[in-house]
């Protein structure tokens, strides 16, 4: 039987539960956990490494309250735990044993030692490993002990004894009262029925090592590529968050990050048409509806180490429009900047640059002028869906009306944001361009070119360097340097 109800259980262990270690991710704890006649190897993966450097990177922007390990991650990080633990205590000490409660709190605190992100924060609790181990505890109460051979069990199974059947396996007895009506996980870590029964040995023990010792190596090979049936499941998980009201946006980070590859294989390839991308992707990824997480997707797509690459670029821009601005005063294009509210100010630049930067193609007979392909200014006696119905283009659209901005494909709405932010509307439709994989109209490629080369950052390809994005582009130079 269990010796989980030891009176050992508060002993002190090998294992510090101080906070020194949280934010120093380079003094990172071992994962290796030694305990009175046992050692235990902490169980992690590639997704779970991914989700603890992502952690500390958002802990030196001062944004780590904001980082949480999504339900999958946790429950997976549980139930392996407690099959290590008890694969490592059966094959070392003996058969049907279990990890001591003093074995389980250890863990509980190392794993809140190296996942930082799993610390309860909640005033009820004293010690910030208190839900951890509670976890593990309930993870443990669902196991079932194995059966031992008849042979060894019941004397009448020996040969010419009538088999009167299998005896019971034992379960773990947790005070008075069903374990079945308390051995289900917080957050529904439990749900798969099949993950509930365990039957360890010592060859799984050393299987379950070997495993670990992979991950650990794997987990150090920063370009490792994740297969395309996980990415699948990130998927289909992704899927399933948005269906709730308001999913966990740091999970949908992490989610986006593991499932980065396979996105963009379907996003970028050729089966869908061009006019059909906008409608196809937001369906598949409404996440994308959100303007952070299609910021976010540009800077996997450009520059996916740098965590501070939206800083950067919006500082950039920020440059870039100082700069412009003077640059179309003296083209008499825009008005003097001083001379306008902030507002006034970027619609006088969003007219500016096609005139700034011409593609020399007419836009659609449609549209009036090439700036319509970027944006349009919805007048109070407009309908601004008869408007979006008669629209063109398939590429993304600034709408401006006098409560908010709306970006539109098509004849779909699909965001909107505050008017304080009209000066990155640009910026956002570039964004928008990268993460549906879009080409440009021809009436303003010269301009988004020049954007996507000066303010991106982002090399244009030989081939797509017409003449007139070079003529453009050496005008600007001359009075930008």
């Amino acid at each position: 039987m269990s010796d989980l109800g030891s009176s050992d259980a508060e002993s002190s262990t090998s294992c510090s539960s101080g906070p020194s270690t949280y934010n120093t991710p380079g003094r990172s704890p071992s994962k290796v956990m030694k305990m009175p006649g046992l050692e235990y190897v902490l169980y992690t993966d590639s997704e779970l490494e991914q989700a603890r450097k992502y952690y500390f990177q958002q802990q030196l922007l001062g944004k780590e309250q904001e980082c949480s390990l999504s339900k999958e991650l946790r429950c997976r990080l549980i139930r392996n735990t407690v099959t290590n633990m008890i694969s490592v205590t059966r094959a070392t000490v003996k058969d049907f044993t279990y990890p001591s409660k003093r074995d389980v709190i250890a863990m509980a605190k190392r794993l809140v030692e190296y996942f930082p992100m799993l610390r309860d924060r909640s005033v009820l609790c004293k010690n910030e490993w208190e839900t951890i181990s509670r976890l593990l505890m309930k993870r443990l109460q669902n196991v079932r002990t194995p059966r031992k051979s008849r042979s060894s069990e019941d004397p009448s199974s020996s040969p010419g004894v009538k088999n009167k059947g299998p005896k019971k396996g034992r379960h773990l007895e947790f005070g008075s009262g069903s374990v079945d009506n308390r051995c289900t996980m917080a957050n529904d870590c439990d749900t798969d029925s099949s993950g509930s029964t365990v039957l360890l040995d010592k060859s799984s023990f050393r299987a379950s090592t070997s495993e670990s010792s992979e991950h650990d190596e794997a987990s150090g090979q920063n370009s490792q590529l994740d297969s395309q049936k996980t990415q699948a499941r990130h998927y289909r998980t992704l899927q399933e968050m948005y269906k709730t009201k308001k999913p966990n946006n740091c999970a949908v980070i992490q989610l986006l990050d593991l499932e980065f590859q396979s996105r963009r294989a379907f996003i970028d390839s050729d089966v869908i048409k061009e006019q059909e991308k906008p409608t196809k992707i937001f369906e598949a990824y409404p996440c994308f509806k959100e303007i952070d997480h299609v910021m976010d997707e540009l800077r996997r797509i450009l520059q996916p180490a740098n965590q501070s690459f939206v800083t950067e670029l919006r500082q950039r821009w920020k440059t870039f429009c100082s700069k412009v601005q003077f640059y179309g005063v003296m083209k008499k294009v825009m008005r003097p900047p001083m001379t306008l509210d902030e507002v006034q100010q970027s619609i006088d630049l969003l007219k500016g640059l096609p005139v700034l930067f011409p593609s020399g193609v007419a836009p659609p007979k449609k549209l009036g002028q090439p700036s319509e392909a970027l944006f349009h200014i919805v007048t109070p006696s407009e309908n601004a869906a008869a408007f979006l119905s008669r629209f063109p283009l398939s590429s993304p659209l600034l709408l401006i009306n006098e409560e908010n901005f709306v970006i539109s494909f098509g004849k779909n709405p699909v965001t909107t944001f505050s008017r304080d932010l009209l000066h990155e509307g640009v910026l956002y439709v570039l964004a928008y361009y990268y993460a549906l994989h879009l080409t440009y109209p021809k009436c303003i490629s010269t301009l988004l070119s020049v954007l996507q080369t000066e303010v991106l950052g982002d090399v244009l390809h030989e081939q797509d360097a017409t003449a007139s994005y070079k003529r453009a582009l050496a005008e600007w130079k001359k009075f930008a340097n």
